[in-house]
């Protein structure tokens, strides 16, 4: 028997990773309290729960059971330590980021080794990916308090930031959420998973080595039903940040709605693996192992939906066959272990309940020849082929080793399929030819895109996703604005200033009409009251007007009563506009400058118009209609200049984080500033390629309606600017619940806000409402600006390795 021959049949040998100090370290705590205030307490009911070993059952450790009351003493500490940490220098924070960096890394193998024990997943994962991982959240986000005060001016922390992470990534997850939080200045209270709370409780400790100031992170442990609830619910914390199931993103949301916290949301995903005929197969083999038998395809932008180009379909399944026989699954600990165990027994039976349901959809599974070990959670890699796009399996987010395969025939084709799905967290894209890959890249509705590559992830990258997967994003700059808000919003303007009276005139003080305002007398009222759909003027669907009165009481003209089918039909023509988004931005900036130039031809008619409808004099009205002017030549500068950006990660290639139009939008117009308000909303949406579905102030829509001549005749593309006139909240309701509807702006009553926020759950839309709080639209730090432009798209990061 020769060298290769021996080769061929040798065994894998055992080369397990020693877990002698981390068990010491466990047996010396036997059980946990909470981490609060750089204190470790018992919990208020004396309750503890275990933490197992998901690879044998066996307990590792008790740790404290929290109920509510537990929550309102770390709420408690967290908004005691927020006065001073959010005065705290910049450098000063930046100091303690970077303490917390080293001592991670200090601690590194014993992470390593304790988040495979608790979690289940392989020594290899936690050792070579998640740990540095962590390390870098902490040394980037280190530098960006730092840079706080230069790169972010104008923004202060929002406060207690109530943070709930999941189990498949328990420490990256953690850094993924506390270091941007605190980097910004605010405090945290985290609650880590059920299953997986140990390596959060040895980060506690490392909190007390690196001397963090009291009260800044809090960590309570316990049942989502008692921990995860309080603190959504608790009307002290400012920040809601979730990684979790759509399903309980959606009640977060609902739970949420009209508080007034900011809420981010890391969702479920479903993502495509899309294989061209080009590419070279033996590394999408590995990238498919990368991709859904990573962390046991406990990764929420796994790569679960396999598609292939149908003429290498065959030869692609058979090599991954083999090599899906060569895959090692059992102790976690073991260095050659390629997949270890699931988190859970219950996490174990529902995923074999989603098999079973494949196979009695008719789909054809393949496992190995070998078994898994039959001791602890251990699941095989599953491939199913013969399956159709509706199946259970293909629709479902499975969180488990089990991979579907399709095929397609055409670029178009692969695209539709990848978008066959409420998920749009991360999509895979294989293909030697660059110029095909970014061309389909942006086509793909997902928050990361991965060139020839797979679940690559850096910190000074966004991550998030798009549709049911979620909003917000996740390390970059990106990411630092879910923890920050406007310094001007801690000082509101008074409710009546604007709404009462005009700028500049006192209390008790009337607006005189002078006889240049009197000349300007209405026409008649229309008889015809229309809406703007399609690039029309169309009759409401209800057939019905409503009456439009000045400040005087007198009746100015009337507008359409829209209702739910002019809503759908609004929503159509938007979606039918699509092509807007992929006009070049210097295109669209140009149509923002013809709107400013055809509108400034009629200053004077528009100023008239403000003036019978809020009362103002005609300086003050003026003022808002260059206000206006002046907005609508900002958003066309911006609208070839708020671009994304290149960022550089520790590897051999770049990451593009690019910015896109989020798709139909509805925005819901102000009473203060009837014209000013209105474009304010719609520009910034519009020069970012985004379609309006737009509900103008109801007290005063003339302004609005008064637009229409002005879009039709600046070569505004039909269907791109859509109003709907009609009562408010309704209309609201109706766009806040469409399904077609991507993103909605608010800037109406709280009631309304918590309305809009409670109804946008059904499809997981983007909302930003104002709770009822008005904005000096005239100022340009409140009325426009970057957090409008944010607001209006999407950062999608699409990864290009490069290099021989």
């Amino acid at each position: 028997m020769n060298v290769m021959e021996l080769f061929e049949t040798m065994e894998y040998g055992p080369a397990p990773e020693a877990a002698n100090t981390v068990q010491a370290w466990l047996k010396e705590h036997e059980r946990f309290g909470l981490f609060i205030e750089n204190q470790w307490v018992e919990p208020a009911s004396g309750q503890y729960m275990e933490s197992t070993n998901p690879a044998n059952g066996k307990a590792l450790v008790q740790v404290a059971s929290a109920s509510s009351a537990d929550v309102d003493v770390a709420v408690a500490a967290a908004r005691k330590a927020f006065k001073a940490w959010s005065k705290t220098p910049d450098h000063v924070r930046a100091r303690y980021m970077y303490a917390l960096a080293r001592q991670i890394q200090k601690h590194a193998r014993f992470l390593s080794v304790l988040e495979s024990l608790d979690n289940g997943k392989s020594i290899r994962e936690t050792r070579d990916i998640d740990i540095p991982l962590v390390a870098r959240h902490f040394y980037y986000h280190a530098g960006w308090a730092q840079l706080m005060g230069r790169e972010l001016p104008g923004y202060e922390p929002v406060g207690v930031v109530g943070q709930i992470i999941p189990w498949n990534f328990p420490l990256l997850m953690l850094a993924w959420k506390i270091a941007p939080a605190i980097a910004m200045g605010n405090t945290v209270v985290l609650k880590p998973a059920r299953y997986t709370p140990l390596t959060a409780l040895k980060f506690a400790e490392i909190v007390q080595e690196a001397g963090l100031p009291a009260g800044v992170i809090n960590i309570v442990t316990g049942e989502a039903s008692q921990v995860g609830d309080a603190l959504v619910k608790h009307p002290d914390v400012n920040k809601i940040a979730f990684t979790g199931s759509t399903e309980v993103g959606r009640s977060i949301r609902r739970s949420t709605a009209g508080s007034g916290k900011k809420l981010s949301l890391e969702l479920g995903g479903k993502s495509p693996f899309i294989v061209f005929d080009d590419a070279d197969l033996d590394s999408v083999v590995e990238g498919v192992v990368d991709a859904i038998w990573f962390n046991q395809g406990q990764v929420c932008c796994a790569g679960s939906r396999l598609l292939v180009q149908e003429n290498v379909a065959e030869r692609l399944l058979n090599k991954l066959r083999a090599r899906m026989e060569k895959l090692r699954v059992g102790d976690p600990l073991d260095k050659g272990i390629d997949i270890g165990a699931i988190v859970s027994p219950s996490q174990l039976q529902e995923i074999e309940c989603l098999v079973a349901q494949g196979e009695a959809e008719g789909a054809e599974k393949w496992q190995p020849s070998w078994a898994c070990p039959s001791e602890g959670s251990f699941f095989p890699p599953t491939l199913f082929t013969n399956v159709s796009p509706a199946s259970s399996i293909v629709q479902v987010e499975i969180f488990g080793p089990v991979l579907v395969a399709m095929t397609f025939r055409t670029p178009a084709e692969a695209v539709q399929l990848a978008n066959n799905t409420r998920y749009g967290l991360a999509a895979s894209i294989w293909s030697d030819n660059i110029n095909l890959a970014l061309d389909i890249a942006p086509k793909i509705q997902a928050g990361s895109i991965w060139i020839n590559c797979t679940n690559v992830f850096d910190a000074s990258s966004g991550f998030g996703g798009y549709r049911e997967s979620g909003y917000g994003r996740e390390g970059g700059k990106e990411g630092l604005y879910e923890y920050v808000h406007p310094s001007w919003e801690t000082s509101q303007i008074p409710e009546k200033s604007q709404r009462t009276r005009p700028q500049g005139v006192g209390e008790n003080e009337e607006v005189a009409n002078t006889s240049e305002e009197a000349e300007f007398a209405l026409p008649a009222i229309d008889r015809t009251p229309k809406l703007f759909i399609g690039g029309k003027q169309v009759r409401p669907d209800s057939g019905y007007s409503l009456g439009v009165k000045g400040a005087d009481g007198k009746p100015l003209g009337e507008v359409g009563e829209g209702n739910r089918k002019d809503v759908r039909n609004a929503v159509e023509a938007a979606h039918a506009a699509s092509k807007w988004a992929s006009a070049t931005p210097h295109n669209r900036a140009q149509i923002l400058y013809y709107i400013a130039e055809n509108l400034a031809v009629r200053e004077g008619e528009f100023a008239r118009r403000i003036m019978q409808q809020t009362g103002r004099g005609r300086k003050e009205a003026l003022q808002e209609v260059h206000a206006t002017l002046s907005r609508l030549f900002s958003y066309a500068a911006w609208t070839d200049k708020f671009e994304g950006v290149i960022h550089r990660p520790p590897m051999r290639g770049v990451t593009l984080a690019m910015h896109e139009p989020i798709g139909v939008m509805g925005v819901v117009a102000p009473d203060e500033y009837p014209l000013l308000g209105f474009i304010s909303l719609v520009a910034p949406t519009i020069a970012m390629g985004n379609t309006v579905v737009a509900i103008p102030s109801p007290t005063a829509p003339l302004s609005a309606t008064d637009c229409y001549q002005i879009f039709e005749t600046s070569d505004l593309p039909a269907g791109v600017v859509n109003i709907v006139t009609g009562e408010r909240e309704g209309l609201a309701k109706v766009l806040a619940e469409h399904e077609d509807v991507d993103a909605l702006w608010y800037f109406g009553s709280a009631r309304g806000a918590k309305m809009v926020e409670e109804s946008s759950a059904s499809n997981m839309k983007r909302t930003w409402v104002n709770y009822g709080r008005q904005r000096d639209w005239l100022d340009p730090i409140q009325g426009e600006g970057e957090e409008f432009l944010r607001a209006s798209v999407q950062v999608k990061n699409i990864w290009v390795p490069y290099g021989e």
